[in-house]
């Protein structure tokens, strides 16, 4: 028969199994639109972008889809570090991202221990290494400081762009692994 102490300690031990589970890739997503922009524009222009970002496995997971712009895609950026609605430096370039056209999609994943990953500036800014600008894009991405930037030929300094706000799971997806997690222990424990 189970105690309330144990009752107790199974309890606890869900909700910090619930809160470690989760301690990997954290998401975070942006809405692109021209009013976002800084300045606004009135592009009819649209998308989304996602990241994920791996501090342990240190990769940049990056996706991305647009439509409507007014002029062709020029390049594409995460820029960091910098609070709604002002204008920062680039953090990352969007490898790959396609260009001459007004609509698509994107995915890359970023190996962030590198130190080509990252904007040389911003690097630099946040101690010269892959693990500093690392850190420092981890930090932003958090705090709701890094955006995703699309520009065009008609809009250089960005035609849509979205600040990241983090993609989070319901409460409930953290207790009910960690009272499966406690679960598991408890039942290894009672063999």
């Amino acid at each position: 028969m189970m105690t309330l102490k144990s009752f107790q300690k199974i309890l606890m031990l869900g909700i910090i199994l619930g809160s470690v589970a989760f301690a990997g890739p954290v998401s975070y997503s942006a809405i692109l639109t021209g009013p976002s922009e800084n300045p606004p524009n009135a592009s009819p222009g649209t998308g989304t972008a996602q990241v994920i970002i791996d501090v342990i496995a240190h990769t940049l997971s990056v996706s991305a889809s647009f439509s409507g712009l007014l002029a062709n895609v020029s390049a594409a950026h995460i820029h960091c570090c910098a609070t709604a609605p002002a204008n920062v430096g680039v953090a990352v370039g969007a490898v790959g991202f396609p260009v001459g056209v007004t609509g698509g999609v994107y995915a890359h994943v970023f190996n962030t221990s590198l130190d080509g990953t990252f904007g040389g500036a911003f690097r630099t800014a946040n101690g010269g290494t892959a693990a500093g600008a690392e850190a420092a894009l981890a930090a932003g991405l958090a705090a709701g400081r890094a955006y995703f930037n699309i520009h065009t030929s008609a809009f250089p300094g960005g035609e849509i762009r979205g600040f990241f706000t983090e993609d989070v799971p319901e409460p409930a997806t953290f207790v009910l692994a960690g009272f499966a997690l406690a679960g598991l222990a408890l039942r290894r424990r009672l063999r």
